[in-house]
């Protein structure tokens, strides 16, 4: 029978994990995982832990490694992997050739887009320019979290991996299809500046971006009279006309939640937090002071 490694981080390693343990065992040759700072739960603990339960060889990404599977999944995974003799299958957050790169669904959220998937392609020397052997879709609809969004496409990432390992295990060939370059875009990687609220964009917008990089991710970031803060919440509301218009500004107060002027449309901020001096994430609401600037 033809094994397989898997190369596992996340919620949606973790759910193929157990899919795959459930229906296929005999095929898992080896699972290798990794912790990831850039998220607030990484799942690495609960993939280790599954594979002790069912004494699945396990390995931390840092350590030494052979890898001989016939196959290998990388899943959720954003390091380099290099193999010899193994067919390495790539599961990528988008509908290829759209979004190639990095945080696509991310990316996906903050456009707006009302279809969101996973496509399962053969690697390439060129990231996410491999042969497409199959992709699954799944209309969404707003307002959605960053993490609604991951359980969606979780189903879509069980049922690829189902269907690909059934394929390997019954010695079906895996046919790929070449991406149409034409319609190729890119997904650019984040880092803390990438998480900053620009103001002068619509509520909308900017709802949308707060709920994109929302948990797992550390929220979006926003200076508060100066202060370092996070928005992990928030509403688009309709727009006041405003003579003198200043994207970042309070404009009312309700309830201890602020209301703030955005470049059209205004944004009513439900939970923002910011660390105390002594490291501790503290809550910023209910807001004491109305001439408060958001930038």
């Amino acid at each position: 029978m033809p094994t397989l490694a898997l190369f596992l981080t996340g919620q949606k390693g973790l759910a193929v994990l157990q899919a795959l343990t459930a229906k296929c065992k005999n095929v898992i040759d080896v699972v290798v995982s990794a912790s990831d700072e850039n998220v607030l739960k990484d799942y690495f603990d609960e993939i280790k832990r599954h594979c002790g339960q069912h004494n699945i060889k396990f390995f931390n990404r840092r350590d030494e490694i052979k890898i001989t599977s016939e196959y290998a999944f990388a899943i959720s995974w954003r390091w380099l992997i290099n193999l010899e003799q193994t067919e390495l299958i790539i599961f990528h957050d988008s509908l290829l050739p759209r979004y190639r790169g990095f945080g696509p669904l991310v990316s996906s959220l903050i456009n707006g887009d009302h279809e969101i998937g996973v496509t399962a392609l053969f690697s390439h020397d060129e990231y996410d320019k491999g042969d497409i052997i199959a992709q699954d879709a799944k209309s969404i609809t707003y307002p959605l979290t960053i993490q609604q969004a991951i359980d969606t496409i979780t189903d879509c990432y069980v049922s690829l991996a189902t269907e690909i390992t059934s394929k390997i295990m019954r010695g079906h060939p895996l046919d790929g299809q070449p991406q149409e370059e034409a319609d190729a875009s890119y997904s650019l990687w984040r880092d803390d500046q990438d998480y900053h609220i620009d103001w002068t964009k619509s509520a909308a917008e900017i709802k949308r971006f707060v709920d994109a990089v929302s948990f797992p991710y550390k929220g979006a970031f926003t200076l508060i009279n100066n202060r370092p803060a996070r928005v992990l919440e928030a509403d688009a509301l309709g727009d006041v006309h405003i003579e003198n218009r200043t994207p970042g500004k309070i404009i009312f107060v309700q309830e201890g939640h602020p209301i703030v002027v955005c470049g059209s449309g205004l944004l009513r901020v439900c939970s923002a937090v910011s660390d105390n001096e002594d490291g501790e994430e503290v809550s910023l609401l209910p807001l004491n002071k109305f001439r408060t600037r958001f930038s």
